[in-house]
């Protein structure tokens, strides 16, 4: 069940926060520590990859409260933590938005660094879902097919725009040739008429949405309190043909032949080929087989009034459920 109102824990109460230094333009770090240092939290850095997780999974059995400041990577690592420790039904996480797109803080309601301290003091809590990929936490998306060049020549300012769907631009702007995925992915059937589906093919991209939602707008929020994942598979197809009369943002919001959608609670992915590099988050997990399913109402996060649990109002997205 969803909770509502603010935790009853104030400063004084034991906090930790941890802080990636490194995270978006490194301008964040000083602002963060004295608003978190105000607020009760004992401070911990990250030093090198891991080390969110690691904090967290360390912090978790000692405090009701952890907050993460960072970009979504930084927000994955503390939720595998806390994961990790078993203490999720236990444990509040605060977002403290210092990346560079920051999609998760934006879908639940996080404006900026000091409304995120703002919210973790008076705001609501909210219960919601989380994904897990091969035992482990994502919160946003899991995302197969593109590319490690592709991610690392991705600018900033395109991040900052579309999210994660810049890192599809790239993609689709800078290859010659794809060498695609062959895959199978198997759904599961859904509460809502949605079918066990298994479509098998060649695919350029394949994308699962917790709270992510895949289409142009940047701050896209998918229901991520219904125990659905929302799927989207891009079917082999040459770059001109999938950006034909549309600009990326737009690819993911029109019918297509070369666009396959599912909602379902689970899913399994299964390569015919090699492994396969997933970002979860942007954190990146290989696997030849990889077999999710949305943890439901698991994870206690500080929400803004921007939050809105159902998005689409109570319209279902709409999905193809031949």
């Amino acid at each position: 069940m969803a909770l509502e109102g603010p935790d009853d824990g104030r400063p004084g109460d034991d906090r930790v926060l941890i802080l990636n230094p490194v995270s978006g333009s490194g301008d964040h770090v000083d602002e963060v520590v004295e608003r978190g240092r105000a607020h009760g939290f004992e401070i911990r850095k990250t030093e090198e990859e891991g080390d969110a997780h690691r904090l967290a999974r360390e912090a978790a059995p000692e405090t009701d409260l952890v907050a993460a400041a960072g970009g979504d990577g930084t927000v994955n690592g503390v939720v595998d933590g806390v994961a990790a420790a078993d203490a999720l039904e236990t444990t509040t996480v605060a977002v403290v938005p210092a990346g560079t797109g920051n999609n998760f803080a934006a879908n639940i309601g996080i404006e900026g660094i000091e409304h995120a301290f703002a919210v973790l003091e008076a705001g609501g809590r909210r219960s919601i879902d989380v994904g897990v990929a091969n035992d482990r936490v994502f919160v946003n998306s899991c995302v197969g097919g593109i590319t490690a060049e592709a991610s690392s020549e991705t600018s900033s300012e395109g991040k900052e725009e579309l999210g994660v769907l810049a890192y599809v631009k790239t993609t689709l702007e800078t290859i010659g040739s794809f060498d695609s995925l062959p895959l199978r992915v198997k759904t599961a059937a859904g509460p809502n008429g949605e079918t066990a589906r298994e479509w098998e093919g060649d695919a350029m991209l394949v994308l699962i949405g917790n709270c992510r939602r895949f289409t142009g707008a940047r701050t896209a929020q998918a229901h991520v309190e219904d125990g659905l994942f929302e799927v989207t598979i891009v079917a082999d197809a040459s770059p001109t043909d999938l950006l034909r009369g549309a600009t990326v943002a737009g690819v993911f919001d029109r019918d297509s032949d070369h666009i396959v959608r599912r909602r379902t609670p689970s899913l399994a992915i299964e390569s015919r080929r090699d492994s396969v590099e997933y970002s979860l988050d942007g954190e990146m997990l290989e696997a030849e087989t990889l077999r999710l399913e949305t943890s439901t109402e698991t994870l206690c996060v500080a929400v803004g009034e921007g939050y809105q649990p159902d998005p689409d109002g109570g319209e279902l997205w709409s999905f193809d459920r031949s």
